[in-house]
Order: structure tokens, then C-alpha cells, then sequence
């Protein structure tokens, strides 16, 4: 089963540069490192080269990984949001019940998401609460601090 994912032109393009550099710069630096670890004489006792073989099978992994995240992913126009209701990629004003402060989000795919710049994942608490929900709605989100009351206030495209 595909788990698609959803993500701005931006946000696809870094993923792929990130597959193109894990393809065509660390795989191959990975079997340099494993052949100039072989070289060194015997594969029985050579930390090295243990480490360089278990390094390259996390790289694969990362590799694999990604391959299925790009051959998921969606990209959106987001020209064509719908701001009747909050979706990923929309622009959100929220205002915290319980301490009064208004934030800007931006709801992004996981891989996209960086707090520091208002972006946050629609898997995250938050992002489950808010996913849906209209202008005036109230969202409760389950944080580790306990529940948080966030009132919609404004949806926008990006």
C-alpha cells in the first residue's frame, strides 16, 4: 500500500536533490570507502571495514526509502486550494485558547516541515487537529502538555 504525499513544487524538488546526491556522490563514496577498507588484509578483524559495509546498508536503506517517498509524492497547486477548510499546504492564523497567542502555520508534508519557519506537518498533533476544519472552528490537538483549544481564524493560500 502507497502512502501518498503531498508536496509544493519547492518541497519535491529538495527531495529529488537529495535522491541525486545519495545516488550519484555518497553511493559511490560508500563503495570507495568499503574497497579501501578490503584492501587493508583480513575482513575478519577489520572494524573498517564492518563499519563502512554497515554504513553503505544505511545508506540503501535511505536510498530505498526516498525512492518510494518520490515515486509517491503529489505535487499541488496551490492556485487551486480550496480556503473554505484547512488542507494541507494552506496558510493558517490560529489563536492558542488557553494562552492568547496567535501563530501563522503553513501545513506541509512531514518531510517539508521545520517549526522555525511556520512549518509544520500535517502528521503532527496540530496538524491532525487543524486538517479540516473551517474559519471560526475550534480545534483540540493533544500535545505532551495535554489539550490545546485552537480557534481558526484565517485560511490562505502559500
Amino acid at each position: 500500500m502507497s502512502n501518498v504525499s503531498y508536496y509544493t513544487e519547492e518541497g519535491f524538488k529538495k527531495l529529488k536533490d537529495e535522491l541525486k546526491q545519495l545516488k550519484d556522490v555518497e553511493r559511490p563514496r560508500a563503495s570507495q570507502a568499503i574497497a579501501e577498507a578490503r584492501d587493508k588484509g583480513d575482513l575478519s578483524e577489520n572494524a573498517e571495514y564492518d563499519a563502512a559495509k554497515e554504513a553503505q546498508g544505511m545508506l540503501e536503506m535511505r536510498i530505498s526509502k526516498l525512492e518510494a517517498v518520490v515515486s509517491n509524492a503529489r505535487i499541488i497547486d496551490e492556485s487551486d486550494l480550496d480556503l473554505s477548510k484547512v488542507l494541507i499546504h494552506s496558510n493558517v492564523k490560529i489563536k492558542n485558547l488557553n494562552n492568547k497567542m496567535v501563530m501563522n502555520y503553513k501545513l506541509v508534508a512531514q518531510s517539508e516541515s521545520d517549526i522555525t519557519k511556520g512549518l509544520i506537518s500535517v502528521d503532527s498533533p496540530i496538524g491532525k487537529a487543524l486538517l479540516g476544519k473551517e474559519v471560526g472552528e475550534v480545534a483540540e490537538a493533544v500535545v505532551p502538555v495535554g489539550t490545546i483549544k485552537l480557534e481558526i481564524m484565517e485560511i490562505s493560500r502559500g
